[in-house]
């Protein structure tokens, strides 16, 4: 059966909303499905979920990753952002430079995309940056986006999107959901750039 964005958010919402399980390990399991089912869907078949790719440092399991020729050359990390946005925007920027610098400096060639879920009602001005957190989230992410061959910039990303959702407000927010197609586009044009005789051209 498909799988939309607002079926991840649902159940994003079900577990960390409605049972106040905020660091549940599977609150983004659906999503992580969701990704799989886009990535397919343009022609990079065979992701999955949780999969292991090595780094400089350490090794990762990233929520959905996938493989050549036994070598890793697409992850996709998955957020949610639910509370104490204060403290959490400015970690979660530095985890995505430090997280991705990790597996590129293993991997030059990997692919890599951010998605991440944002509950607008945890929203709050940063005085220090004048704007609200979600935008200067978003900000730091197109500076951080956009690495294509040949400049394969280290700790920054081929594509990131945050979807802010008031998730207090479900299913009624779900009206106002973001298209996701430039994103997966943009991993998936990555992807077949860097492994053309991996990618079903016909998808």
């Amino acid at each position: 059966m498909p799988v939309d964005l607002a079926d991840a958010i649902a159940d994003l919402h079900r577990i960390a909303i409605i049972e106040r399980k905020t660091t549940s390990s599977r609150r983004l399991d659906v999503l992580a499905d969701f990704c799989i089912e886009q990535l397919s869907l343009r022609g990079v078949m065979g992701a999955r979920k949780e999969m292991q790719i090595p780094g400089a440092g350490r090794a990762k399991r990233w929520d959905v990753g996938w493989e050549h020729q036994g070598r890793p050359r697409l992850g996709v990390s998955l957020k949610s952002m639910l509370r104490n946005i204060p403290g959490t925007v400015p970690n979660r920027i530095d985890d995505l430079i430090g997280e991705v610098s990790n597996v590129q400096l293993q991997s030059p060639e990997i692919v890599v995309g951010y998605l991440m879920i944002f509950d607008l009602d945890q929203d709050a001005i940063s005085a220090k940056h004048g704007t609200t957190w979600f935008a200067h989230l978003q900000s730091a992410l197109e500076t951080l986006s956009g690495r294509s061959a040949p400049h394969w910039s280290t700790g920054t990303v081929e594509a990131a999107l945050v979807v802010g959702v008031h998730l207090g407000d479900w299913p009624a927010s779900a009206r106002s959901l973001p298209s996701t197609n430039e994103f997966f586009d943009t991993i998936a044009a990555e992807v077949a750039a860097r492994n053309p005789s991996a990618i079903d051209p016909s998808s």
